[in-house]
């Protein structure tokens, strides 16, 4: 029968590629450590104190600019003494910041390459024992927030409103009894504050408008201390990482889907239909595919805030297809007497990942999918909502360690059944003992190859989904940092590893002998595998028997 590409191509054809592929993947490594700057940037920055004379809190459209000729008046910090002298109350303190910030008297600009932007806050609480936070609660402070947008060649002085809210956030806030007793005055340790983010930067100037009002009535900011400052730290994608990966999809989606359309074509070709196998490479392959495409050139010319939300399905679905394709891969090299090629053969492993990338897509609709119509809201924004998103990282970390060890294990007991197979081969002529040890040393080799894609895979996820959480719940601030050569490598590995599956399963145009003509030795192969050879790419490349 025919078989597939591994089975068939010569030694030195198959070399040939996987030196293609190898030399591909230290290309993408290159590109991200030589080519492509870091991922992220920081912007930390401490806003103008403007004042609103009227001190009219309903005047929300009025867009408070702390520089330029429109500059508003504003006062150094909150301080007791120029406030009383100007007779300035807390109702009328606006805190404003442009981004970006300016460099060498040139106003910068920010760009769409930027892609995303997440701001956190950093707020300055004085310690002051005639109004210290209470100990017993976490006490809630308000924001009245408006963001204000505008391209460089709108005029100067139209800043149109983009959002607006009133924000409620819990100050966690510590201080040791050294600091209080601090001449120079001591500070709280406040926890950072989750304040806006942006899936998309469409426009050039971004301008925020914050007052902390004071309603004694309905004890609104009552009891958050004395409030002296705040800081902004605003985290975007570098424009240069942006560009690169921007082109890496656009070369590498068209490649991708080449070799899924030439996959699907070899295996119409066949009399029989697609085993299970098969089909899933398939799907991986159209799932991949997806990813690939370069949507993201169009957020270039459009607002589009969604496009974070997508590349998270795109990723989510991805990593699900990814799972479930390495436990069918794995499951149909088995060998255990297990009735294969059926879905239902595999129920418990696909439901264990479904249900757990299902949790982590509900997770991040609850978050990203709320910020389409209020870009202020934030599951961290709550000691409940802090502990529950805590909670989805940690387990989701927990469970990728524990898939790719359970991944492992069934690769050890596919590679334990071969070594017990393997001893029939003793008894073949040395021509075809080393034509059948060929064989299981290149599926050695491609099984080997795809636990160490896996171990990368759960690295990339799991560093991923804690740097992308650690500015919202850091006391410090401080982020883990993965290089632009990780992410460019992870994702040039995905790829290369598709391609190469869809590659080497395709069904071979070279027809092997079958086993009639091997002189007799039909009932020694067929002993030796023990299985179908449609159920197990394997057994197919060991019996070379045709099983109907």
């Amino acid at each position: 029968m025919a078989g597939v590409v591994l089975e068939t191509l010569s030694t030195k054809k198959l070399t040939i590629l996987f030196l293609t592929l190898f030399l591909g993947l230290i290309g993408f490594f290159l590109i991200g450590g030589l080519i492509a700057p870091a991922p992220y940037s920081t912007i930390i920055s401490t806003p103008i104190l403007c004042v609103d004379e009227t001190g009219n809190m309903e005047q929300k459209k009025r867009a408070f600019i702390p520089r330029d000729t429109d500059a508003c008046n504003s006062v150094q910090r909150l301080d007791d003494k120029e406030i009383d002298e100007n007779k300035i109350e807390a109702n009328q303190i606006v805190f404003s910041q442009w981004l970006p910030l300016p460099r060498n008297n040139r106003q910068l600009e920010m760009t769409p390459w930027f892609q995303t932007m997440n701001t956190v806050i950093d707020i300055k609480v004085e310690y002051d024992p005639r109004n210290e936070l209470p100990k017993d609660r976490l006490p809630t402070i308000v924001l009245d927030t408006t963001l204000f947008v505008r391209n460089s060649q709108d005029n100067h002085t139209q800043w149109k409103e983009y959002a607006a809210a009133k924000v409620e956030r819990s100050l966690d806030c510590k201080i040791t009894e050294a600091e209080k007793k601090d001449p120079a005055g001591g500070y709280y340790n406040c926890d950072l504050l989750p304040f806006f983010e942006l899936g998309s930067v469409f426009y050039n100037h971004y301008l925020i408008n914050i007052r902390i009002p004071v309603i004694a009535k309905l004890k609104v900011n009552h009891d958050i201390g004395k409030i002296q400052d705040m800081q902004f730290i605003t985290i975007f994608q570098n424009g240069g990482f942006t560009k690169v990966w921007f082109s890496l999809k656009t070369v590498l989606f068209p490649l991708t889907l080449s070799a899924l359309v030439w996959f699907w074509h070899r295996i119409l070709q066949l009399s029989r239909p697609a085993n299970l196998l098969e089909r899933t490479l398939f799907s991986l392959g159209v799932i991949l595919s997806i990813m690939n495409f370069p949507l993201e050139w169009f957020t270039l010319w459009t607002d589009f805030p969604a496009m974070l939300l997508v590349n998270d399905i795109r990723e989510g679905a991805f990593y699900a297809m990814l799972m479930s394709f390495w436990l069918i891969f794995t499951g149909e090299h088995m060998m255990d007497q297990v009735e294969r090629n059926k879905l239902s053969a595999y129920w418990k492993h696909l439901t264990a990942v479904i249900i757990g990338c299902l949790a982590l897509f509900i997770f991040d609709m609850s978050e990203r999918g709320v910020q389409l119509s209020n870009p202020f809201f934030s599951i961290w924004a709550s000691s409940v909502g802090t502990k529950l998103a805590l909670g989805f990282i940690i387990i989701a970390g927990i469970v990728a360690c524990v898939y790719f060890f359970f991944l492992s294990y069934m690769i050890f007991r596919v590679f334990r059944n071969i070594s017990a197979k393997s001893t029939s081969l003793a008894q073949m002529s040395s021509v075809r003992r080393k034509f059948y040890s060929g064989l299981i040393f290149r599926f050695k080799f491609l099984m080997m190859t795809t636990l160490l894609c896996a171990a990368l895979t759960v690295i990339f996820f799991i560093i991923s989904h804690v740097s992308e959480g650690t500015w919202k719940w850091d006391e410090d601030g401080t982020s883990l940092e993965y290089s632009s050569a990780f992410l460019t490598g992870v994702y040039g590995m995905w790829n290369m590893y598709t391609i190469a599956l869809l590659s080497l399963y395709a069904p071979s145009h070279k027809v092997t002998a079958t086993a009639e003509s091997l002189d007799g030795t039909r009932e020694e192969e067929v002993q030796l595998t023990q299985v179908p050879s449609e159920a197990s790419a394997l057994s197919a490349m060991i019996s070379k028997t045709t099983i109907d």
